[in-house]
């Protein structure tokens, strides 16, 4: 893996604004290939709504193979209105839980830091937004969005739906042993949500989080209750530095953190898998994507924030191909662009999508 210079990137713009979202991202990453003498060779495929509507499958057998045999996947969004019927058999989210399954990513790693020069356009008074710099963990393949049994049917003359909520030690315990390696190149802080005082899998998430902060003497560990957590979000922010916690707390609280960095179009995430010990030491299955969703309402109009898709990928460049420098080279264009005051209209700027992109390629 060394000395590889050839990389397949599957991608999977989906729906609404991700096509053009994942088109800028494909431009700043050829840049980064043409000056950095890397190839990379992308393989577009159809995932989500669109998928729906041609396949009649929101992830084919056929596109799950695509992105199993690359070496990284690059997503847009998926969903909309038109797939939003409750009672559908198939709609966009199935084929992005199925895809996560499928590739075995089991964490999600989601930035949140606050730019100095965007203070200003998060709600937050700018005082508690001073040193946000936030990495969450979330767990991605387990608990209730997984569980079973997960069904609806009628009980006594009454409709009765139930999801279960599981874990397994080795589920938990890889993803805080993550953790853990993540904050030994932070501010050596493990902040573990759970509701462990009403939920059996959370006492057994905290049991074994205690034991691996142990055997992690150098790193702090605080265990903290989710309904706390969500408070200091908001409250005390620059409080935290990691935060690992299960699937569906990780999905409510990235969120919720999301409003901290002024806008959702700004942040990146990182679904990883299996690999070697560390990080970013050693090259991981990974699926890349921007936290903002498909925005039906502003597809098309080129307007779209494409900043969290192009730092998604390099986040793929650093935890998928380790080339850490290249994916350096990314933040920094992006962080320059911020600071000189370049903005799309969710920043309360006029850029379209792609002038943004063209200022980050131009510090690039």
């Amino acid at each position: 893996m060394e000395n590889k210079l050839d990389f397949n990137i599957t991608l999977l713009p989906g729906d609404g604004i991700g096509p053009e979202v994942v088109a800028e991202a494909v431009r700043v990453l050829d840049v980064i290939a043409s000056k950095h003498k890397h190839s990379f060779k992308f393989n577009e495929r159809l995932m989500g709504g669109c998928s729906i509507d041609k396949y009649g499958s929101s992830l084919t057998d056929e596109t799950l193979a695509d992105c199993k045999s690359a070496d990284a996947v690059l997503l847009g969004a998926v969903g909309g209105p038109k797939w939003d019927d409750p009672t559908a058999k198939d709609r966009p989210e199935r084929g992005l839980l199925a895809l996560r399954k499928g590739l075995g990513v089991f964490a999600n790693l989601r930035p949140v830091k606050v730019h100095p020069a965007l203070i200003d356009s998060s709600p937050l008074k700018p005082e508690k937004l001073k040193g946000v710099d936030i990495i969450v963990m979330r767990e991605l393949t387990g608990g209730l969005y997984f569980g079973q049994p997960k069904m609806r049917e009628m009980r006594d003359g009454k409709e009765y739906a139930v999801d279960t909520l599981e874990y397994y030690d080795y589920e938990i315990k890889r993803i805080v042993d993550l953790a853990f390696s993540l904050a030994k190149g932070r501010r050596k802080k493990v902040t573990s949500v759970d509701k462990a005082n009403v939920l059996e899998s959370s006492r057994l998430w905290r049991q074994i989080t205690t034991k691996i902060g142990k055997e992690n003497a150098d790193i702090e560990l605080e265990h903290m209750l989710v309904d706390t957590a969500s408070m200091k979000l908001i409250t005390g922010p620059a409080f935290f530095d990691v935060i690992v916690t299960e699937n569906m707390f990780g999905d409510i609280l990235t969120d919720e953190a999301s409003v901290l960095a002024g806008s959702m179009g700004m942040l990146p995430s990182a679904s990883l898998g299996e690999s070697g010990p560390g990080l970013p030491h050693e090259p991981r299955m990974g699926l890349y994507e921007p936290i903002h969703g498909s925005a039906p309402d502003i597809a098309g109009k080129g307007i779209a924030n494409p900043v969290g898709t192009i730092l998604s990928s390099a986040m793929l460049l650093r935890y998928s191909l380790k080339l850490e420098t290249e994916a350096v080279a990314i933040e920094k264009a992006v962080d320059e662009v911020i600071t000189a005051g370049a903005r799309t209209a969710d920043l309360g700027g006029k850029l379209t999508t792609r002038q943004m992109a063209d200022e980050i390629i131009k510090k690039l």
